[in-house]
């Protein structure tokens, strides 16, 4: 969560790509209350973790088709009276309602460092319930309670970051499913009044659904009127055209990196958005 490489990205897409010879694959708010409860949750990848790490990881050309196009798999969305056409976003963005940021992301590690793993890694069905139930909670049940994480964003993120690896730690910091960062983890746990462990999966999964949630409602209150929907098909073939690619995107690079105040939108990781939006439409992951 929030780096600037995309570490075990580039090798899990190409996992994904040849998908017959592998299988694998950085929140804050109006008031603590705002983040519900965690709620316990209960088979993994069998394939070989990566020892890769690379920069920007090149698109692959199913990821630059999939661009605005809805995935063919995706959780229900909630009902909502938005217009079918979201707003486009603000040239000049509004003030950000969140004073308080998470902390900037840290320097990349050396592209020859290896990530090392600890404990036992969880079974791709305890991901899946884990991933599953953080999709499913309501995070802005005060002041943005139509903010939802769609479930194939968050296995096409978890799988981009760590291939489902639950024990995994990058040499950037990264742990875990979802890659949390332990200063971001801290962050979290202050702001929301939580005590989410980031070595266990299942915290794991509400930490990294958390700063999701969280860049949702910071980016959509400043350049898309408050219009939180993350769907793929409000997007156009201009990367900035949707909170979804900035939301992938400040995952990635930070929300820093993404929003600034008095500046338009910008999404500064392309490669990383395609490939996870391209995952949300192919990856193995979502037949899990």
């Amino acid at each position: 969560m929030v780096r600037r490489t995309d570490r075990l990205g580039a090798a899990v897409l190409a996992g994904l790509l040849l998908a017959s010879a592998m299988v694998g694959c950085a929140a804050k708010g109006e008031s603590p209350q705002d983040v519900a409860a965690p709620v316990a949750v209960t088979d993994g990848p069998t394939d070989a973790p990566s020892d890769e790490v690379s920069a920007e990881p090149s698109p692959s050309v199913s990821a630059v088709e999939s661009m605005g196009a809805a995935p063919s798999r995706s959780a229900s969305p909630k009902p909502t009276k938005k217009p079918t056409r979201a707003p486009k976003p603000r040239a000049v963005p509004k003030p950000p309602t969140e004073t308080e940021v998470p902390p900037a992301p840290p320097k990349p590690a050396p592209s020859s460092c290896k990530p090392t793993y600890k404990g036992t890694k969880a079974t791709r069905a305890e991901v899946k319930a884990a991933l599953t139930d953080a999709a499913d909670r309501t995070y802005w049940p005060v002041s943005a309670p139509d903010i939802t994480i769609p479930l194939t964003l968050l296995k096409a993120t978890a799988w981009q970051e760590s291939g489902w690896q639950s024990n995994i730690y990058a040499c950037d910091g990264g742990v875990g499913l979802l890659q949390v960062m332990p200063a971001t983890a801290s962050w979290m746990n202050q702001r929301f009044e939580k005590s989410y462990k980031i070595d266990a999966y299942q915290d794991n999964a509400y930490l990294g659904a958390t700063y999701l949630a969280w860049a949702t409602k910071y980016i959509g209150d400043m350049y898309f009127e408050s219009d939180f929907r993350l769907d793929p098909a409000l997007c156009t073939s201009a990367l900035n055209s949707c909170l979804l690619n900035a939301v992938i995107a400040a995952y990635n690079f930070g929300h820093g990196a993404v929003a600034q105040e008095g500046k338009p939108l910008a999404i500064p990781n392309p490669s990383y958005v395609r490939n996870v939006r391209a995952l949300m439409n192919e990856c193995v992951c979502l037949a899990y």
